[in-house]
């Protein structure tokens, strides 16, 4: 079953929200270099959720007032 654009967009933060948990991890134990890497994928990963949300925002028309 197809995934629904909310749900992709659901995701992508999620995978962010980890990545950057990872990446936290990795810089206290030390590990510079993992933490670099996860940063990096943490950060491509909210760009990408940010898009998808905006996207889908500017697809939802404003409520009609009375």
């Amino acid at each position: 079953m197809p995934q629904s654009e909310y749900d992709n967009a659901a995701d992508l933060h999620i995978y962010a929200a980890h990545a950057h948990t990872a990446a936290a991890a990795a810089h206290h134990r030390g590990d510079h270099e993992a933490t670099e890497e996860l940063s990096s994928k943490a950060q491509d990963y909210s760009m990408a959720a940010s898009e998808k949300t905006l996207e889908i925002a500017k697809q939802v028309h404003a409520p009609m007032r009375a």
